[in-house]
């Protein structure tokens, strides 16, 4: 069966009063950019549908592309037929054959937007369905629970036919909700916690901190995998590697070992709020889970928080570590943070590290030398690539798709 285009639900979008063509913006855009390597595609959108016109272009390829952006609840590759009564019977015909197999059932779902065509959705149901029982022996009608349902929605400017509902990642479309910057590390949380906060509508950049040649390249290759893996979202993924080594250096030379750790994360912070504040981002994004780690529990989020007073999401925060692993797997990027590669953070990691370090404390340490040089320098000096799925182009400019 040869689909012409196919038709994307909105879901979420769909309870939006006055701003939903703001969000179906947001969606078309997003669409648009994942489906970028295919160039015969068009997009068309109104407030109730968005439409991918092939035009020749393979369905099944671009519906897996589709499953992944955020926005669309449902979608189906589908038919367009002009009201004929005929001309719909002999589409219907087509389309059920392509996907029947002989001990299917089926059943009929119309429905009519179009309240002046000729038959109503009851009258559609069995001149439909007898239509089909008469030209394929031995088919069952199953209402209930069918192997196909034929779905045949009237509207005004044409007819659809579709007999798949393919689930979508259903959310809110990136850039809806503006913009945020995520702590990326090389781990299992952090890119889980970027998908969530996408999922959310945010457009997320990610910032990295490496310590060559305390870490390695490929350690850098493993996060540029998982920008990629987050790209597949959107089509792109602006990720920040910022120099980190000469710091690192600094505070194990400056700060007690079992507060090094706490002043670590405080800087990070700093420098990760500087990028934010560079690229028009109103939040930061970490893939803390509490209790999880030394640097995770109440005290120590306190005493690394008091050094800005933006908003910092934690999509992860609940979450224990099975139902992080789980969410891992299904966008793929467990794997690739299980590469034996080390980031700057366990490099680094301190024999005993306070579980409950105590501000006053990581201040008077902090107060012997002067760091702000260094952060400086690193901000000026931190790396951006725009990174693509399979792949990155460093350097390159960004296109305003948000």
């Amino acid at each position: 069966m040869m689909y012409d285009r196919i038709l994307i639900r909105y879901g979420e979008i769909s309870t939006k009063g006055r701003n939903r063509n703001k969000f179906i913006d947001k969606l078309r855009k997003s669409v648009r950019k994942t489906l970028e390597d295919f160039p015969q595609v068009q997009i068309e959108s109104d407030r109730e549908r968005m439409y991918v016109l092939l035009n020749g272009e393979d369905g099944r390829k671009v519906a897996e592309r589709l499953k992944k952006v955020f926005g669309i609840q449902s979608f189906s590759l589908a038919v367009k037929v002009e009201k004929d009564l005929d001309k719909m019977k002999q589409a219907a015909l087509e389309l059920f054959r392509s996907l029947y197999s002989e001990g299917k059932t089926f059943k009929i779902t119309a429905k009519r937007s179009d309240k002046t065509f000729e038959l109503d959705t009851n009258e559609v149901n069995y001149e439909f369905g007898g239509h089909l029982l008469k030209n394929i022996p031995g088919l069952k009608v199953d209402v209930r629970n069918p192997d196909i349902n034929l779905q045949i929605e009237i509207r005004k400017e044409a007819v659809y036919l579709s007999a798949e509902n393919i689930l979508g990642a259903a959310g809110l479309p990136v850039g809806s909700s503006g913009k945020a910057m995520l702590m990326l590390s090389g781990g299992i949380d952090s890119p889980v916690a970027g998908y969530l906060s996408m999922k959310r509508g945010l457009e997320v950049e990610g910032i990295h901190f490496a310590s060559p040649p305390f870490t390695s390249e490929r350690a850098r290759q493993k996060v540029v995998d998982l920008s990629a893996k987050l790209a597949e979202v959107s089509g792109h993924f602006a990720l920040h590697i910022v120099p980190f080594t000469e710091i690192q250096q600094a505070i194990h030379k400056q700060v007690p070992d079992n507060y090094t750790m706490t002043t670590t994360r405080r800087l990070m912070l700093q420098i990760a709020d500087r990028l934010r504040e560079k690229f028009g981002g109103l939040a930061l994004i970490t893939g803390e889970s509490l209790g999880q780690v030394a640097s995770q529990t109440l005290e120590s989020m306190y005493a690394i928080n008091e050094v800005t007073s933006t908003p910092i999401l934690r999509p992860l925060i609940a979450m224990d570590k099975t139902e992080i692993m789980n969410i891992a797997g299904k966008i793929d990027t467990l794997d690739i943070s299980n590469r034996p590669y080390e980031d700057c953070c366990t490099v680094f990691v301190p024999a005993s590290p306070k579980t409950k370090p105590k501000l006053e404390k990581v201040k008077h340490f902090e107060s012997f030398f002067d760091f702000e040089p260094l952060i400086e320098k690193a901000v000026q000096e931190t790396e951006r690539l725009l990174v693509k799925p399979g792949g990155a182009d460093s350097g390159q400019e960004e296109e305003d798709l948000f």
